[in-house]
């Protein structure tokens, strides 16, 4: 995790982050429907291909941003503690 607080939490089961745990990744989160909503609505029915590439470039920053401001490190958990 980079320094400070993380942002959020790595999941007990599975691989990846869970939901926030901070004020700054609900703002992430926030951020990332409401670009989702507003490039549908704005070039949805227009240039629905650019929409498909946006919602996938700005998942994979969402993503990145998730794993490096989270507590842990991503890998695959079963549940049982570390």
């Amino acid at each position: 995790m980079a320094d400070g607080k993380p942002w959020f939490r790595v999941k007990r089961h599975g691989y990846g982050a869970g939901p926030p745990c901070s004020w700054e990744g609900w703002a992430v989160l926030a951020l990332y429907l409401g670009l989702l909503l507003a490039s549908a609505a704005l070039y949805g029915k227009a240039h629905p291909r650019l929409v498909g590439v946006f919602v996938v470039v700005i998942t994979l920053v969402v993503m990145l941003v998730a794993r490096w401001k989270s507590d842990a490190p991503w890998r695959w958990r079963d549940g049982d503690e570390d």
